[in-house]
């Protein structure tokens, strides 16, 4: 049969008449072998019509018998081929080449389990003069890839019509040439390197390859095949390079991976500086040649409100952020970092954000040849390094509009696409996001650490027990503002408390409980109580705080396993240093041991039981108690100091120990290189620390008397209290003096028992007069309001009246009544 001819792009002709169907022997068998389909090139094939064969076995057409034994497992494979012995109808036996295909439902192919469809090929089995001819047009005319056969000497030899288009030369231009003398770039020198490997090991080689075409601004990427052409003996007789032109998968895939990677680089800190310049960072030099980022100005105060959804109207103040390029040093940019610039109506900038739209602007834009116009600074550039095309992208996230970021291009010669714009409004949503997170984070760590600094001491007291210096350090952005706090108070008795505390978590949550835990602890130590009970009174507040929380949180919010969503935890350390007796009583509630320097210049941790934590409630806290000779240094801080995630708590004490026996001048210079030393630039935890040098009163400043339990010796009592006035030189106290001690003593022997001892203090750094009085008594005084005729009760109204404080602490034996007087000097 004839094979038909189709000139036109289109035919008009019947499947069956192109394909010429009787030209294939088609048959159908089903599971049982009994053939149900029969064409009329199976008749041509062996002479039999189709109803002669339909509904026999496909056994009785093999010229013999094949045994089972011999046959393949059909019922498992999906296709089966192979030469078949046949009997035509005259009684020839023929030898024919049978492709058998497995149909089934699941294939779609098929009817029933197990039918097969054979066929064979009545015509083609031999070759043909117009195979050659076959081969030479589908060389030269293949529409899918660019081939090219190169000699052994990497000479080309032949080009199909797609390389002649993809470097813009035919194939007589090309013919005897290296591939690098034709493709005159680095793509050309990888592709021979990779030629003559393919020609030393007979191996083939896939490379990725870029090319621009003459007259092209686009660059190409090509998928390039090298392999081995050989002889009938196998020797390498050439190379042949095939190369699919796979720009638009290329780019598709660097999208998809510039995507993947902003998702890694943009947002890693809560810092907006930062966040803008990984923006600026992630697109250069993938997606633009040069960016810059710049915020409103209204963002700069991070305690104003949000501005609204849109920019307001008029000219725009922008302070840039960030810039990258791919140039060193950024010679492009025009604005400096931390600078602002402002921006007129119909600008880029300012017709990106009012429309909250991507927009791509070439430089003969009236839009840019206005801004342009504006800074001969600006117009030098855009000269100098050829830019030639812009796009300006608004940065905007929940609703709130916060920049815009410019990418230009100048060494890349292709104008911004559709498709990059559409992944710039990808990366600018995500940064977009990052810098509001960032600046949201900032506004309140920033009302956080206001918070908690103002619930801090703002300035230590005045007293004569100690000197101290102290510092507050809150933690890197990541962890948020903690919960540590210190604190100094004046006791009665010239002593003094010194406190530092660490509430567990971070946020506004953990400075407000560290202000109530922090109140809390000068109430008590205004009561005098003894460190032990004071944590005790300490711990079952928390555990108030604790319950209180946990019944403001909904159920969901807490363990399944407790109930409890909503736990307070705290540590703490509360020290009582005496100056008159050089003596410090210690507690603690789960936190750090302090350390102690002697005067000789050796740094140890106090050995002081440990307690647990505040908040778990009914378990005991121990005191402790030392000797602190005069010029000792007691150093008290939370865990932030000396633990690290690059070193463990072992060595930062080593450290700290060893810090503090350093020879720094002063105690404000002491801790300051205690911080600079132990802790890094961005501490992932709060730090309190607090450092003391300890104060002894001389003898000559105490004046002790033990007062006989008799109502006559009130008088010389006075007597003795007056007398020691005037050895100090403070007969112009001698009234009040008198006064209170003469009504202390009085109520001693009347309403207390013995013993009963009389103290005047003397403090000469702030000229303070402290007059003592203890008794064996626990009952303690109370002011009451006498009436007209009463004979008493008016004692210790006086002595509130007449003095600037006034208390009562209970001691092991009894109780201490104290009254402590500012004295006026001459």
């Amino acid at each position: 049969m004839d094979e038909p001819v189709i000139t036109g792009r289109t035919t008009t002709q019947p499947l069956d008449e192109v394909v010429g169907e009787a030209l294939t022997a088609r048959v159908t068998v089903d599971e049982r072998s009994t053939v149900t389909g029969w064409n009329a090139g199976a008749e041509r094939l062996l002479g039999y019509p189709a109803d002669r064969i339909v509904g026999r076995p496909a056994a009785e057409l093999l010229a013999e018998p094949v045994p089972a034994e011999d046959l393949p497992p059909f019922a498992r494979l999906p296709r089966w081929h192979g030469d078949v012995a046949v009997r035509h109808r005259d009684g020839r036996r023929l030898e024919i080449r049978v492709l058998a295909h497995h149909r089934t439902p699941e294939t779609g192919t098929g009817v029933g389990a197990g039918e097969w469809l054979l066929v064979s090929a009545l015509t083609g089995q031999e070759p043909e003069p117009l195979d050659d001819t076959f081969v030479t047009w589908s060389f030269a005319q293949s529409p899918c890839c660019a081939l090219a056969l190169y000699d052994t000497r990497l000479r080309l030899r032949r080009a199909n019509a797609d390389m002649e288009r993809s470097v813009a030369l035919t194939e007589r231009d090309m013919i005897g040439l290296r591939v690098n003398e034709i493709v005159d770039n680095l793509a050309g020198d990888r592709a021979e390197a990779a030629m003559a490997r393919v020609l030393r090991t007979g191996e083939p080689e896939y490379q990725e390859n870029f090319l621009r075409a003459a007259g092209e601004n686009r660059e190409h990427a090509w998928s390039v095949f090298l392999s081995a052409l050989r002889d009938a003996a196998g020797e390498v007789r050439g190379v042949c390079l095939t190369a699919h032109d796979i720009t638009e998968q290329f780019w598709a895939r660097k999208r998809l991976q510039l995507i993947a990677e902003a998702g890694r680089r943009i947002g890693t800190t809560l810092d907006v500086m930062r966040t803008a310049q990984e923006l600026a960072d992630v697109t250069v030099p993938d997606l633009a040649d040069f960016v810059s980022v710049d915020l409103l100005t209204s963002l700069d105060d991070p305690h104003e409100p949000l501005p609204g959804t849109g920019p307001p109207a008029g000219p725009l103040a922008l302070r840039r952020v960030a810039h990258q390029s791919v140039n060193p040093g950024l010679p492009e940019a025009v604005v400096a970092l931390g600078a602002v610039d402002e921006y007129p109506e119909g600008s880029p900038q300012v017709e990106t954000l009012r429309s909250g739209q991507a927009r791509v602007y070439e430089m003969t834009h009236p839009a840019i040849t206005a801004l342009v116009a504006r800074d001969p600074v600006r117009a030098s550039r855009v000269r100098e390094f050829g830019m030639h095309s812009a796009m300006a992208v608004p940065l905007s996230a929940r609703g709130t509009t916060l920049g815009v970021a410019v990418l230009v291009r100048h060494r890349r010669p292709q104008a911004f696409q559709q498709d990059d714009v559409v992944l710039a409004e990808e990366l600018a949503a995500r940064a977009a996001v990052s810098i509001d997170n960032a600046r949201r984070y900032t506004r309140e760590r920033g009302t956080a650490v206001m918070l908690q600094r103002s619930l801090l001491p703002q300035r230590l007291p005045e007293q004569a027990a100690v000197e101290v210096a102290s510092r507050y350090l809150p933690a890197g952005a990541h962890a948020g503002v903690g919960g540590d706090w210190f604190d100094v108070i004046p006791l009665s008795g010239a002593r003094v408390a010194l406190v530092v505390g660490d509430i567990v978590g971070h946020g506004i949550h953990a400075s407000a409980t560290m202000g109530r835990l922090r109140t809390a602890v000068r109430t008590l130590a205004d009561m005098d109580l003894p460190p032990d009970e004071l944590l005790t009174h300490l711990d079952d507040l928390v555990a108030r705080l604790s319950t209180d929380r946990d019944d403001d949180r909904p159920a969901a919010d807490r363990s399944p396993e407790t109930g409890v969503g909503g736990e307070v935890g705290a540590t703490c350390l509360y020290a009582v240093y005496d100056p008159i007796s050089q003596r410090c009583t210690l507690a603690r509630a789960g936190h750090p041991l302090p350390a102690v320097v002697s005067p000789e210049g050796t740094a140890d941790l106090v050995d002081l039981p440990a307690g647990p934590p505040l908040g778990l409630g009914g378990l005991p806290f121990e005191s402790a108690e030392l000797d602190l000779p005069e010029g000792s240094l007691l150093a008290l801080y939370t865990n932030g100091l000396i633990e690290s995630p690059d070193r463990d708590v072992d060595e930062g004490i080593r450290r700290l120990r060893h810090l503090l026996t350093g020879p720094e001048p002063t105690l404000n210079a002491l801790c300051d290189r205690i911080l600079t030393d132990l802790l890094p630039p961005r501490p992932s935890d709060d730090v309190a620390l607090l450092i003391a040098r300890t104060r002894a009163l001389d003898a000559s400043q105490v004046a002790t008397w033990a007062v006989p339990y008799d109502p006559s010796a009130v008088a010389h009592t006075r007597k003795d209290a007056l007398a020691q006035l005037e050895v100090w030189g403070l007969e112009g106290a001698a009234f009040v003096t008198e006064l209170v001690v003469s009504e202390l003593v009085t109520n001693a022997i009347r309403h207390a028992e013995p013993p009963i001892q009389l103290r005047l203090i003397h403090l000469t750094h702030d000229t303070s007069l402290i007059c003592e009085v203890s008794d064996g008594g626990t009952t303690a005084p109370h002011l009451r309001r006498a009436r007209t005729y009463d004979e008493g009760g008016r004692g210790l109204l006086l002595v509130a009246q007449l003095t600037q404080r006034w208390g009562t602490r209970q001691t092991v034996k009894g109780k201490t009544i104290w009254a402590e007087q500012h004295l006026v000097p001459d």
